[in-house]
């Protein structure tokens, strides 16, 4: 009878059984649909959606669901992180004791300037992640295209120049050219990149050249201090000659003025006495005459007049005495 009793109840023992484990299957597919289906973008990334491996949209950060069990994969890209490639040199540790390889690299940092001269060039290029979707699919390696076409462009761009402007006064100007024509580059190739600086870090000549580089710098250093001296003795001795010329000329030209207004007014005064006498001869003459003695007498010790009758002089008092 027990024996008859359990064998009816396998049936609902076995359908119960199956009924659980659908349940626990559709639980666990549950499970793992709600874990492949929601995804988080960083803060600095911008998410990239494939479907079977074809883009399909790009989401911001944030919370964000998807097509579960693979069907759609997403992955962030920093986008907002700046990246640094280097040429000439190499950064061990960053820091506030910055430690470089001690190994150079020739092949990236010799350069061929515009008078035939070669330049040992140091730069770094700064970048960012600007276009996701062309960053991930438009180009193969974009990091090593950056690479390959800043070293031509910094090689074409200093081969427009003389090795004394690239390692003096040339930079700045340098470095805003290879910027812009990376630039272009880039965005011909789809790169999905954004040059933020480029900044040109040591140049010198080449160890076998230094020496005579560093002897030649100094020759032109004491031509610019030469020529800057005599621009300076030129520049204190100029104007005061000038200046003294012009004191004396205007020294002249006052006298000159001087002796015209007194000739002009010695003419103005004997016109009018030549007038006055004009009118009055006689009476004129007299005055003139009077007025000469009363200038002269005073000063004559000795005073003498002579009478026309008898030629011969007539006493006077010596009062003087």
């Amino acid at each position: 009878m027990q024996q008859q009793s359990w064998d009816d109840l396998q049936p609902y023992i076995r359908f119960i059984t199956a009924k659980r484990v659908v349940w626990l299957i559709l639980i666990v597919i549950g499970v793992a649909a709600a874990a492949t289906s929601f995804y988080t973008v960083e803060a600095d990334e911008e998410g990239v959606v494939l479907r079977f491996g074809e883009y399909v949209r790009s989401v911001p950060p944030g919370l964000h669901f998807k097509a579960p069990f693979g069907i759609e994969q997403a992955t962030g890209v920093a986008v907002r992180k700046v990246s640094k490639e280097e040429f000439g040199f190499r950064t061990l540790r960053a820091g506030v004791r910055t430690q470089y390889d001690a190994r150079d690299y020739p092949e990236e940092s010799l350069l061929l300037s515009g008078d035939l001269n070669i330049a040992d060039v140091e730069w770094v290029v700064q970048y960012r992640i600007d276009e996701p979707r062309k960053f991930l699919f438009e180009i193969r390696s974009a990091n090593q295209a950056l690479r390959d076409l800043s070293e031509a462009v910094m090689s074409i761009v200093v081969g427009d120049r003389t090795v004394t402007e690239v390692l003096t006064v040339g930079r700045e100007e340098i470095a805003m050219d290879v910027k812009q024509a990376l630039q272009q580059l880039l965005d011909l190739y789809n790169a999905g990149l954004h040059i933020e600086n480029v900044t040109l870090q040591d140049i010198n000549p080449p160890e076998a050249v230094k020496s005579a580089f560093n002897e030649v710098n100094e020759a032109k250093q004491e031509k610019e201090r030469l020529i800057n001296e005599a621009l300076r003795d030129y520049n204190e001795s100029v104007p005061k000659a000038k200046g003294l010329a012009l004191q004396q000329i205007s020294e002249a030209e006052g006298y000159a003025l001087k002796r015209v207004n007194e000739a002009t007014g010695d003419a103005d005064r004997f016109n009018s006495i030549r007038k006055e006498y004009q009118g009055a001869k006689d009476v004129t003459r007299r005055r003139l005459y009077l007025e000469t003695m009363s200038e002269i007498l005073p000063k004559v010790k000795e005073i003498y007049i002579i009478d026309d009758e008898s030629n011969s002089p007539i006493p006077i008092l010596q009062l003087g005495q």
